[in-house]
């Protein structure tokens, strides 16, 4: 079973431990491999929906890990009990959802070694989120994977509280100290699609002109952090 790009970057994160549990499962790609190299014991494919947990029971009874990997249907992190499991991947979901699911079973969250966490978007709304209210930042990857970059979270629940400037929400310090080549990449990208953003308000308004001053900042940010490569 060949992983894409993106599950390879999230499972290197993962240390050995006794139990995991996947949040948004999919096909259950990601327990049956950290099964399978022995990196976990145990594991809980979980997903909101019927399909993919169907899916995944195909895959882990194909690849004979069903005595290892139990799947379940729920939603975030509601299909496990406190201290159940060590470590949590919550991945391919948005930002914002990501948040809602740590704030509704923050019992869960508190209990856990860490967590790995990969938003498809909105990383800036979650990277915020955990920053302020008193998460650990342990360490923090970016890949590029069939057209799209993908930032990849690892944390643990603390209390203490921290506030950076906003562009930290956005690009990573952890990465941009990193001097990932892929972080260069993702900057330019970004630069790229802000500088389109700030060239198209010609609108001479108090909203237009309030854009273009926070526009005006990160592009100047960011052009400062690819001197840094």
């Amino acid at each position: 079973m060949e992983l894409s790009i993106r599950l390879k970057c999230i499972v290197s994160m993962i240390e050995k431990c006794d139990s995991v549990i996947d949040v948004g499962t999919d096909h259950g790609y990601v327990p049956i491999y950290l099964v399978q190299k022995g990196i976990t014991k145990k594991a809980i494919a979980s997903d909101i929906n019927r399909g993919p947990v169907e899916k995944a029971k195909k895959n882990i009874n194909r690849n004979n890990a069903t005595n290892e990997i139990s799947c379940r249907l729920g939603s975030g992190l509601s299909t496990v009990k406190e201290g159940e499991v060590q470590v949590a991947i919550i991945a391919g979901m948005g930002g914002n959802l990501i948040r809602d699911i740590l704030e509704t079973d923050l019992g869960i969250v508190k209990k856990l070694k860490y967590m790995v966490l990969q938003p498809v978007q909105n990383a800036e709304v979650l990277r915020e989120y955990l920053y302020k209210t008193g998460y650990e930042f342990i360490d923090e990857e970016i890949c590029y994977d069939d057209g799209k970059f993908y930032e990849i979270i690892k944390v643990r629940h603390d209390s203490k509280p921290k506030v950076l400037d906003n562009i930290y929400y956005e690009i990573s310090k952890i990465l941009l100290d990193k001097k990932h080549l892929v972080m260069k990449e993702f900057i330019e990208y970004k630069l790229h699609k802000y500088s389109k953003v700030y060239d198209g308000l010609n609108e001479d308004t108090i909203l237009s002109n309030t854009r273009k001053n926070q526009l005006y900042y990160v592009i100047r940010k960011l052009k400062e952090f690819l001197k840094c490569f």
